[in-house]
């Protein structure tokens, strides 16, 4: 029955938004990828009854979007929209852990290791921090990644 629906058109793509993420792991920046919409995937599908049930009785779907029994499917609009940010996330990892301005944090790469400090700005854009360090008594603001600092 699978093949039929493929081989007809039916079910023409499956997607699941992933995104790449980098984080920091033994003293080491690693790049792994991790769903952006968690326990959702997208289907391209020509919607029959036989291409309903065969996607609803698939294990681990659990349910559609939409109200009533039947699948509401999305605009082309927010297909691209979700499609673009897969491939924009893609190319420029996000840090996994975000950071929020007067968050204490401790250096952990480059120049200031192991200094203490406070962030004073967050660039998520450039993925980048202000943080302010304490250096012979006087507070200097430090530019670090993402990666380069850890949460106290």
């Amino acid at each position: 029955m699978q093949q039929g629906l493929v081989a007809s058109g039916q079910l023409a793509q499956v997607v699941v938004p992933t995104e790449r993420v980098a984080e920091i792991r033994s003293g080491k920046k690693r790049i792994s990828e991790r769903k952006f919409f968690p326990g959702y995937l997208l289907i391209e599908m020509e919607l029959s009854d036989e291409s309903w049930h065969l996607v609803r009785t698939t294990p681990g779907v659990t349910g559609f979007i939409g109200a009533g029994r039947r699948p509401i499917p999305l605009s082309d609009e927010e297909v691209a929209e979700i499609l673009r940010q897969t491939e924009a996330r893609k190319e420029k990892p996000t840090p996994r852990v975000l950071f929020q301005k007067g968050e204490g944090v401790r250096v952990i790469e480059g120049p200031f290791t192991n200094f203490s400090g406070v962030i004073d700005e967050v660039n998520v854009a450039r993925g980048k921090l202000k943080v302010l360090v304490s250096i012979f008594g006087r507070q200097t603001p430090v530019e670090r990644e993402f990666w380069q600092v850890e949460r106290l």
